[in-house]
Parts: structure tokens; sequence; C-alpha cells
């Protein structure tokens, strides 16, 4: 096979992979509140219901705050198109990135960075008092949580040589040894933290408050509505749905294609959906076991996350 044919394929791949965590992301939303409901005893609305609140808003007109900006109107945008970019990047279905854009490490934490940047201008442009309030929050928890990201990863690409997501996941499924190693545990249990700060989940944010004191990504939305909160609330499932499937992949790499054939894609597909689904549920049993911190003790979570992961670090220098 050439090697533009060999590109073609693989972006073709990559489209197949942003358009299954697309229509994931809102299943993943409904599985979690699901799974919360049954263990409180109540029934629920169904998985699918995030599926229908977005088709709902799309059909509708934003109606934007007085003496908003232009700023209201791009932020959900660029949000939902740095969430999809990151679902391109990250190894999810196969381990085969392009070679023009990477999946390397700090390229995805970068595009992170933009749709976490532009989430907290949305909460500021409309000047009320709790957007300003969730995008400080916001800032100050992201502030805190890219180092450990960092960090974290770095531990797993020191026995690998790379900073490369795909060469970290094969690696790990090639030697699974290394996945019961004390840095790797150690630098997944910091990324496991990490994700819920960033997603917002409890302890760190509970996303089904809105109590003015507690909240941090609800009070950054209060002034978005219809297709704007649709996009705003597409963006932020699909990251938690990104990074529940770099998880899976990192803790149980089995399943990924290392190359995009016709009998290695469709698996990889199935075992992306099972992890995700999984970890979904685990997180809705998880959220009733937690309560939510006080909002100045998500910095001692967060140092505790950024610990773990040094200690990874470490970890993996003594073994190498």
């Amino acid at each position: 096979m050439s090697d533009v044919l060999a590109q073609v394929v693989t972006l073709l791949v990559l489209l197949l992979q942003v358009a299954v965590m697309v229509a994931l992301a809102p299943v993943v939303a409904g599985v979690t509140r699901q799974v919360r409901a049954r263990v409180e005893g109540r029934a629920g609305a169904g998985v699918l219901q995030p599926w229908r609140d977005l088709r709902k808003l799309l059909a509708k007109r934003p109606v934007h705050a007085t003496g908003t900006s232009w700023v209201t109107r791009a932020a959900p945008l660029l949000l939902v198109c740095s969430s999809l970019l990151v679902a391109a990047l990250v190894p999810l279905v196969a381990a085969d990135p392009l070679s023009l854009v990477p999946d390397d490490l700090f390229v995805v934490i970068s595009v992170l960075l933009l749709g976490t940047v532009a989430l907290a201008l949305l909460g500021l442009d409309a000047g009320s008092a709790f957007g300003g309030m969730g995008s400080s929050r916001h800032m100050m928890i992201s502030a805190l949580v890219e180092p450990t990201v960092l960090m974290a990863v770095y531990a797993l690409s020191i026995p690998v040589g790379s900073s490369t997501l795909s060469l970290i996941v094969t690696d790990r499924r090639d030697d699974p040894a290394s996945i019961a190693s004390p840095a790797g545990v150690l630098a997944v249990v910091a990324l496991v933290v990490v994700v819920l700060a960033e997603t917002g989940r409890l302890p760190v944010d509970n996303p089904a408050t809105h109590l003015e004191l507690t909240m941090v990504h609800e009070a950054m939305v209060l002034e978005t509505s219809a297709r704007d909160l649709a996009w705003v609330e597409l963006g932020s499932w699909l990251r938690l749905t990104v990074l529940l499937g770099l998880v899976g992949n990192l803790v149980v790499p089995w399943g990924i294609a290392t190359e995009p054939t016709l009998a290695s894609v469709p698996l990889g597909v199935l075992a992306v959906v099972a992890k995700i689904t999984v970890l979904a549920a685990v997180l809705g049993v998880a959220e009733v076991a937690m309560a939510k911190l006080r909002l100045f003790r998500v910095p001692e979570l967060l140092a505790g996350s950024f610990l773990l992961a040094f200690l990874a670090v470490t970890a993996s220098y003594l073994v190498a």
C-alpha cells in the first residue's frame, strides 16, 4: 500500500472514530445519569434522553444577553470543534495517527486547553456574577489539572521513549506487565482524578446541581440557550467520552486496531464502545457514593493527583 493511500485510509478511520464518538457522547451522559438514578432508587429519564434534549435545543434560536459580544456566539462552536479535534487525535478505535497531525501529548493538551479557555470566556462575556464566578473556578481547576496530565502521561511515555499516545497504548498492549507496574498504576489513578476534574464530575463539581455556591460548569452556561447550549453540552459530553476512552485504552489496551483493516477496525469500534460504556456506568455508581468537595478542598485533591503522577515518573526511572 502506497503512503498516500495509507494516509487516506487512516483519515477515513479517524473520521469514523469521530462519528462514533459524536454518536456515543450523549449516550454516555445518558448511561451515567440512568445508572445514577437506578442506584438512587429512581426510574430515570432513559439513556437516550440527552439525544432528545439536543434535538430540542438545536431546533431553537438562541437568545443572547444585552451587551454580549461575538465571543458568546463563537465560544460554543470553538468548544465543540476542539472536542471534535481531540476525538480525532486520541487513539480510540485505531492507533495509527496521521503523519501531518500526530497524536502527541502536547498537541492533545493544547487542543483541550482551547476548549477550556472558550468555555471560560463564554462565562465572562455576559458579565453576570455567576458567570464570572464559574469561569474563575474553572480556570483555577484547569491550572491545577494540566501539570498533572503532563506528568502522568510523561510517566507512561518513559518506557516507550515517546510522548505519542498511540505508541504508548500499543506498548502497553504488547507489554501487559507495564499495566500492573507501580508507575503504570499510579499514572492511571492520577489520570482518573484529572478526568473527573476536567469534565466537571464529582467530587470536583456536581453536574446535576444549580446551587449558586457550588456551581462551576453550570455557572458558565447560565446565559447560554438553544443551539449555543446544545453545542456546549455536546462539546462537554464529547470531552468526557474521549477521556474515558483514553483511560479505557490505557487500562485495557486490547481491541484497539494497530492497522486499518476491515477486520480490525470494527473490532476496535466495538471494543472502545464497550470500554466507554462500562466506565460511564462505573462513574454513575461512584458519583452516588461520593459527596462534592468544598471548593477550597479541590486544590488538595488535585495536588494529591499531581503527587501520584510525580511518584509515577520517579518509579518509571527507578524501574528503567
